[in-house]
């Protein structure tokens, strides 16, 4: 296995902090393990040499391929149910009358391979189907990972991957291809726009959103920048709306305008 000295492993944690938000100061181990091989595979024997590589590629394809090395995006269908009960039971039906013939806009921010926004999706269509099915929605997910989003915009999932799945979402809104692997239908699809988006750039949007999912994202961030992200998730949810983190990484109640509703769940007064 390649070293990584200390003067590199301080340049590109540096590196992608300042520029990506992403704090990799304990990931010294995964860093030299996952990064091994890539620098193999190129004819290096130091990191410097991939580093300088990563800095002075134009066309960012270097550091994207770092980036999908070195986030990890576990993630699967349904996770954190109880997110999900909230929508149904609680959020979905103050929306519906208080926002009622608006167009709610949801976004999944670190959407990972689509689980979670396909979730979204699913469970606001099943929700409103029951209401005559009148309530529009678009959900944007949004991701740094161009490997992960490619993942998403497919639709394509494992039956292993699915089992958490209702079987009557099986039905509805997906379908099975020959080998026995899950495609996401159109009518889901539709619903959703993927764009590849560093959290740490301005948010620039036509309009807030009445649904926040920022989940298991935030764990790679330092207070710093986990307070200022937070500041332009509250600035970008509309007044009434929801902002939810995963249970592993919940907010203070004193570091945002949020006001908790329950752990995890937060919400812009007004």
């Amino acid at each position: 296995m390649i070293q990584l000295t200390d003067k590199e492993f301080t340049e590109l944690r540096d590196y992608v902090l300042s520029n990506y938000g992403i704090d990799l100061s304990k990931k010294r181990m995964l860093i030299q393990g996952r990064l091994t091989n890539t620098l193999t595979q190129k004819g290096f024997t130091t990191f410097t040499e991939y580093i300088n590589l990563v800095k002075q590629d134009s066309t960012g394809t270097e550091l994207q391929q770092m980036l999908n090395k070195l986030t990890t995006n576990l993630t699967y269908f349904l996770r954190e149910r109880e997110h999900f009960d909230f929508l149904t039971n609680v959020a979905l039906p103050e929306f519906e009358q208080k926002f009622k013939g608006r167009q709610l806009r949801i976004w999944s921010a670190g959407c990972s391979s689509g689980e979670e926004p396909y979730t979204l999706a699913m469970t606001l269509s099943d929700f409103f189907a029951t209401r005559g099915g009148d309530q529009r929605f678009v959900i944007l997910a949004s991701d740094i990972s161009q490997n992960v989003l490619g993942q998403a915009q497919r639709g394509i999932y494992t039956s292993d991957g699915l089992k958490d799945v209702p079987k009557s979402w099986l039905t509805k809104y997906f379908e099975k291809l020959d080998g026995g692997d899950y495609k996401v239908k159109e009518n889901i699809k539709g619903k959703i726009t993927f764009r590849t988006f560093n959290l740490m750039d301005p948010f620039r949007f036509k309009k807030p959103f009445e649904l926040i999912f920022c989940r298991n994202v935030m764990i790679y961030f330092d207070k710093q920048k986990k307070d200022e992200l937070i500041g332009k998730f509250y600035t970008w949810t509309a007044p009434g709306g929801y902002f939810f983190v995963s249970h592993s990484e919940n907010i203070g109640r004193t570091d945002t305008g949020f006001k908790m509703v329950r752990p995890s769940t937060f919400k812009k007064e007004g």
